[in-house]
């Protein structure tokens, strides 16, 4: 009951008790009914009962609202994520559905002379196949197991091809398969800086990796007292991608020149140190923070690679701020980060096992996460992008600065970035896709070059246990955003127009009297 049923009640009760005085009963029956209606019709007053129905909801047809919705009743894998974030959070009920399901796991652009690793998960553990296939059919990798599996391909060349994985059970019967579209690009040239206190072959073989893989080098190995090899940078280098030193031109450094190594190191700079020809651990333990030990001459490390050890590492994989793994250890160091490579004679596997070997140095990169931002660097979408379903592309990166628009030229349309709650420093654009395969688009500035880019639209067969999974998920996340169910019946509210009937009978009849 609020203030306007309460003034009703009052009207009404004076008007019946001003007609009663006057001894006429009728007409004070008629007021107070009338004044009873009114306050029905404006008091909102409830009763007991369902506020809405339960809808039962299908995948195959979704709702473009839940208007009159109390609840949802859901029996099948569900919605995309898209789906769901169109329609208000509803008390769901829902069980997870007990049929198989998979992840894919890959990356969708990749670096000339990295190795491409595609990994594939199942719900259940059985033994299998995974196989990658070429675009002509041809098996590039495989592997068995009845755990995840994970199959590994080297690109050959800088393209934009979509290759195709299939799941076979023990039997060979195909379980599930689909494309895996891949665009190899031309590797962003590093710059490093080299400071060496004695030359090895070591040095020799690392420094002809880099100058293989399009690397901007400076380098300066010292050959002797007062005589020095020095390798100039094709270019200026202002702030290199990397700095290396060994261990021997770390210790005879002044402290002015560690001091500043270590500044550039905490502004954000990678510091790989080869420590094979360390010899003073207490300039190691105050500098770093990095305690050494004596290691026995024959020691080796490395399963893919056996490496020799070198005289000085750290005891314990796992020491402090320092992670271990394979004779590499690694630290935060404020912005950046620092790298001893406990190791040495990589140059003897420069021979018999070169790719091996570049695959294992890009490995030591990785872990020092030595990489170059690009000016503008496509997200993945959250789930697999279908045709007619709508997909969000987002981007981030300097050039977002630049541009005011993202344009789809096979779809004739230009759409303008959004800030969406979920990137901070990226922004989005949502199309729909209108059939399967690769969809272009371009980055646009204003008296800039456009930036290219493409995504790969599934067909609505395609991986269908990986969809299935994705469904779930995002059915989890809506169930997880929604109200708590509701515990018994919900109030229901009383209908208004049955109260203003009888108001308008009852002012009716007290009007055709009065007129008598």
């Amino acid at each position: 009951m609020n203030w306007m049923s309460i003034a009703a009640l009052s009207i009404c009760l004076a008007s019946a008790l001003a007609y009663g005085l006057r001894r006429r009963w009728i007409d004070a029956l008629l007021a107070a009914v009338a004044g009873i209606a009114l306050a029905g019709g404006v008091g909102s007053f409830t009763l007991p009962g369902e506020a809405g129905s339960t809808l039962a909801l299908d995948a195959k047809a979704p709702p473009a609202a839940l208007d009159g919705i109390r609840s949802i009743k859901l029996d099948s894998d569900g919605l995309r994520a898209a789906q769901w974030e169109d329609l208000p959070a509803r008390p769901l009920a829902w069980t997870v559905p007990g049929t198989p399901t998979i992840r894919v796991d890959f990356p969708r652009t990749l670096a000339l002379g990295r190795m491409f690793t595609l990994t594939l998960q199942r719900s259940w553990k059985e033994a299998g196949r995974l196989q990658l296939l070429a675009e002509n059919g041809e098996v590039l990798a495989e592997a068995r197991g009845d755990g995840p599996l994970t199959v590994q391909w080297l690109p050959p060349l800088v393209e934009r091809l979509v290759l195709k994985a299939r799941l076979l059970d023990a039997k060979g019967k195909l379980v599930d398969q689909g494309p895996v579209p891949l665009t190899v690009t031309e590797p962003a040239p590093l710059q490093v800086r080299g400071r060496f206190g004695a030359p090895s072959f070591d040095l020799r073989t690392l420094d002809d990796l880099l100058a293989a893989s399009n690397a901007v080098i400076d380098w300066q190995v010292e050959l002797g007292k007062n005589l020095r090899r020095s390798e100039s940078a094709r270019v200026e280098m202002k702030a290199p991608d990397l700095e290396i030193v060994d261990a021997a031109w770390f210790e005879r450094a002044g402290d002015a020149t560690r001091a500043a190594l270590l500044a550039r190191v905490a502004a954000g700079a990678p510091l790989l140190v080869l420590g094979a020809n360390a010899g003073d651990p207490g300039l190691w333990s105050r500098s770093l923070g990095l305690k050494l030990a004596p290691q026995p001459a024959d020691k080796s490390i490395g399963t893919h690679l056996p490496m020799a050890s070198g005289g000085l590492n750290p005891p314990e994989a796992h020491a402090g701020a320092w992670q271990g793994e394979d004779g590499l250890w690694t630290r935060d160091w404020h912005k950046g980060r620092i790298a001893w490579l406990g190791v040495g004679g990589w140059h003897r596997h420069a021979i018999e096992q070169p790719r091996a070997l570049a695959l294992w140095w890009q490995d030591v990169l990785d872990r020092l996460r030595v990489s170059r931002d690009a000016a503008l660097a496509w997200l993945d979408p959250q789930e697999l992008p279908l045709p007619q379903q709508r997909l969000t592309m987002c981007a981030r990166g300097e050039a977002l600065q630049k541009s005011s628009a993202l344009a789809f030229p096979a779809l004739g349309v230009t759409l303008p970035w959004q800030r969406r709650p979920e990137y901070i420093d990226a922004a989005c654009a949502a199309v729909w896709p209108k059939q399967p395969g690769w969809l272009q688009m371009q980055a646009q500035g204003q008296g800039a070059q456009a930036i290219d880019g493409a995504v790969y639209v599934y067909a609505d067969g395609d991986w269908t246990l990986w969809q299935r999974a994705q469904r779930r998920e995002a059915t989890a996340r809506y169930a997880a955003r929604t109200p708590a169910p509701v515990t018994g019946t919900a109030a229901r509210r009383l209908p208004a127009w049955p109260f203003g009937l009888v108001f308008a009978l009852a002012m009716l009849g007290l009007w055709w009297r009065e007129r008598r």
